[in-house]
C-alpha cells in the first residue's frame, strides 16, 4: 500500500507547497540510497492546490528526485486510488492555500463544490497529516478548525509543526504559539523550520532541499528539513 501523507492548514501562507516539495525530495533520497541512480522513484507528490505552485516549481527542477501530479482537476476515481499507485511508497499530497469549511452547512466540515470533493476524497485515503503554522496569532483559529472540523472527526492522525519562524524576531511568538498548540493538546513536532532565504529562492532557482549547497546557512536551513522529516516519518498509519 502506498503511505499518504497530506499537509494541510486552511489558513493561507504557511508553506504548504514548500514543505510538500522538500519533504518529497527528502524521503526520496532516503529511499533510493541503495538503488541505481536511474531506479524509479518511490516518492510522488501531488498538488491539488488550483494554483499549481507546486507544479511551477518542479517544472524548473533539474533531475527532481520525485513524481509531481498536478491533480486538482482530476477524475475523483483516480485520488481514490493515491493509497494504491503501482511502484509508489509514499505520496505527499499539497493541498489549496485556502478551503471554506461549513460555507453550505455540510455534516462532513466541507462544502460543496468539485474543490470540496477533492479535498474530501484526499482525507478519506490519508493515513496522515502534517498542519504547518506560524508564530502569527492570525494562524492559530485557521490551525484549529483544519484540525477540529476535518482531521479528528475522520480519525486521522496528524502533527503540528512550526514554519517559517525568523530568529532575528525573537523567542515571544515561538512561545506563545508552542504553548498555544500544547494547551489544545495537540501534538506538536519538536523541529521548528527557521526561516531563510534560501526556501524563499529556491522554487526561482529550481532546487529542492536536497540540491542546497553543503555549507554555511543554506546547510543549517537543509538539516532544519532533515531533522523535520527525520521526526515526522514515524507518525503512524491509520
Amino acid at each position: 500500500m502506498t503511505r499518504v501523507v497530506t499537509i494541510m492548514n486552511q489558513k493561507g501562507g504557511v508553506g504548504k507547497s514548500t514543505v510538500t516539495v522538500n519533504l518529497a525530495a527528502i524521503r526520496a533520497e532516503i529511499l533510493t540510497a541503495d538503488l541505481a541512480s536511474d531506479a524509479f522513484s518511490p516518492v510522488a507528490a501531488v498538488s491539488i492546490d488550483p494554483q499549481g505552485s507546486a507544479k511551477w516549481w518542479a517544472n524548473r527542477v533539474t533531475g527532481l528526485p520525485f513524481h509531481l501530479i498536478q491533480a486538482h482537476d482530476d477524475p475523483l476515481e483516480w485520488l481514490r486510488q493515491l493509497n494504491d499507485l503501482r511502484g509508489i511508497d509514499e505520496v505527499y499530497v499539497d493541498t489549496a492555500g485556502w478551503f471554506d469549511l461549513d460555507p453550505d452547512g455540510s455534516e462532513d466540515g466541507l462544502g460543496y463544490g468539485y474543490a470540496a470533493d477533492v479535498l474530501r476524497t484526499v482525507l478519506g485515503v490519508t493515513d496522515e497529516a502534517i498542519v504547518p503554522m506560524l508564530t502569527n496569532p492570525l494562524c492559530f483559529d485557521p490551525t484549529a478548525r483544519t484540525i477540529r472540523k476535518l482531521l479528528e472527526p475522520r480519525g486521522i492522525p496528524y502533527r503540528v509543526f512550526i514554519n517559517d519562524w525568523d530568529p532575528r524576531d525573537g523567542e515571544h511568538w515561538l512561545e506563545e504559539t508552542r504553548k498555544f498548540v500544547r494547551g489544545q493538546g495537540w501534538p506538536l513536532a519538536e523541529t521548528v523550520i527557521r526561516h531563510y532565504k534560501v526556501h524563499t529562492n529556491a522554487s526561482n532557482e529550481g532546487i529542492v532541499v536536497t540540491q542546497y549547497k553543503q555549507t554555511g546557512t543554506a546547510a543549517n536551513a537543509a538539516a532544519d528539513f532533515y531533522n523535520l522529516a527525520a521526526e515526522l516519518n514515524p507518525i503512524g498509519v491509520r
